[in-house]
Parts: structure tokens; sequence; C-alpha cells
């Protein structure tokens, strides 16, 4: 199983990125797929996830409002479109994967089981 992530770059504060994770080496159509993020020196934190049989979705406060997640089943792709892109949002992107079944909070990092291998967003004031 493989999730590649790829979008990440240096934008100015208030602009927008758009985030895609491939995957591919099975289907997730019981799965939740989601977005984490660590900056430096922090621990990885929840972003957004989305479940990709019905289309759930979940997000982090602080993200609401701004970002978006999405999946295009014939692509196997699960994108996060970023607006209004803050300094505090720098960060290395990772896409992830867990089982529906799994009882624990979405934003659980421990419970994703599939990891991609990360992309940099850079927000510049």
């Amino acid at each position: 199983v493989q999730l590649q992530a790829s979008g990440g770059g240096l934008v100015q504060a208030g602009g927008s990125l758009r985030l895609s994770c491939a995957a591919s080496g099975r289907t997730f159509n019981n799965d939740h797929l989601g977005w984490f993020r660590q900056a430096t020196g922090k621990e990885r934190e929840f972003v957004a996830a989305i479940r990709w049989s019905g289309g759930s979705t979940y997000y982090t406060d602080s993200v609401k409002g701004r970002f978006t997640i999405s999946r295009d089943g014939a692509k196997n792709t699960v994108y996060l479109q970023m607006n209004s892109l803050k300094p505090e949002d720098t960060a290395v992107y990772y896409c992830a994967a867990r089982n529906i079944i799994e009882r624990a909070s979405i934003s659980d990092v421990k419970t994703y089981y599939y990891w991609g291998q990360g992309t940099l967003v850079t927000v510049s004031s």
C-alpha cells in the first residue's frame, strides 16, 4: 500500500494550496483517509479526514472554514484544499488511512496504519 502526498510549497499568508494524496495498492472503501501535520518541534496533529465511502468529513477547529477535504474515487486520490493560509499552518503534511471500524477518535494519530511520506507547506507572513 502506498500513499503519495504532493502539492506542498511556499505561499504567502492568505494564499492557497491544494495537497493531493494518491493511494494505491488496495481499495479504501472501508477506510477513513486523513491529513495530519507536524510543525518543527511539535507533535503530529490531526487536520482533517474523510470517509472514503459516503464522504463524511471531519476537521480540527483551527482549519474549519478554511480547509476542505475531498476525494476522487476514479483517481483514488484525496485532496486537501487549503485557503486563507496562515503562518501557523506551516508544517509537513501527511496523509494516512485507518479502518472505519476504529472506535477511537478520528483525530487519534495512533489509529492510522498507512502513512505517506509528507509534503512541506511553508506560509510566509
